[in-house]
C-alpha cells in the first residue's frame, strides 16, 4: 500500500467525524429551537379574580408630561388584581417638587392603587424635607394634585424646633407646607433663620 491512500484514510475519518458532528450540532439546534418559540397551550386553568402575585424589590417611576413627580422602591409588593392595589413593604421614596426639591419618605409598609397611582403609607412614616423631618402613623400621597397629606397627629421636627398638628398637607407643586388643627410648638432659643417653614 502506498502512503498516498494511507494518508487519504486518516484524513476521510477525521473529515466524516467532523461532518457528523456539524450535522448532529445543527439538527439539535433547529429541534431546541423549534421547543423553545413554539407556544405552551394550557388548557381547563381558572383565574381567581383575588389572585396575588408577590414581586420582591420592585422599583418604579412616576412621570406626568416628560417630569418625574416620584421614585418609589420598596422591598416587595403583592399586586391585589381585584382591588388594583399593589401591598407595600420597606418603603423608600423619593417626591420631586416643582422646585426639585426633594421629599423623601420611608414606611414599613403601605398600599398604591395601581390605576389611579394614589398611595397610603402606615408604620414608622418618615418625611425629610428640606432640613425637616415629618412623623407620623399613617400618610397619604393624591397623584392628581400632586400632595402628600396626613389626617391623623404629625410631628414635625429641625435642630432648633418641634410643631404638633392634627393635619398636614405638602403641597409639592408649591413647595409649601401646611399645618392645621391644634397646632402647638417648641422653638429653641438658638434658631438661626426665622424662615421656619
Amino acid at each position: 500500500m502506498s502512503s498516498i491512500g494511507i494518508g487519504k484514510k486518516k484524513l476521510i475519518r477525521p473529515l466524516i467525524l467532523l461532518i457528523g458532528l456539524i450535522l448532529g450540532g445543527g439538527g439539535a439546534y433547529y429541534y431546541i429551537n423549534y421547543l423553545l418559540t413554539t407556544p405552551i397551550t394550557l388548557e381547563d386553568i381558572e383565574v381567581d379574580d383575588t389572585a396575588a402575585l408577590k414581586l420582591n424589590v420592585i422599583e418604579q417611576i412616576s412621570k406626568k408630561n416628560g417630569v418625574t413627580e416620584w421614585q418609589l422602591n420598596a422591598s416587595s409588593a403583592t399586586l391585589l388584581k381585584a382591588r388594583n392595589t399593589a401591598v407595600l413593604k420597606d418603603i423608600n421614596i423619593i417626591f420631586y417638587t416643582k422646585q426639585h426639591t426633594q421629599v423623601h419618605l420611608t414606611a414599613t409598609s403601605g398600599e398604591l392603587d395601581t390605576k389611579t397611582h394614589d398611595m397610603t403609607f402606615s408604620k414608622n412614616v418618615i418625611i425629610r424635607y428640606q432640613r425637616y423631618t415629618l412623623r407620623s402613623e399613617t400618610l397619604h400621597y393624591a397623584k392628581k394634585p400632586h400632595i402628600i397629606y396626613s389626617n391623623s397627629r404629625i410631628t414635625v421636627n429641625d435642630e432648633d424646633s418641634e410643631i404638633e398638628a392634627d393635619s398636614m398637607q405638602i403641597l409639592l407643586n408649591q413647595d409649601l407646607i401646611i399645618l392645621k388643627g391644634h397646632v402647638k410648638g417648641q422653638f429653641s432659643e438658638h434658631i438661626k433663620n426665622a424662615n421656619l417653614l
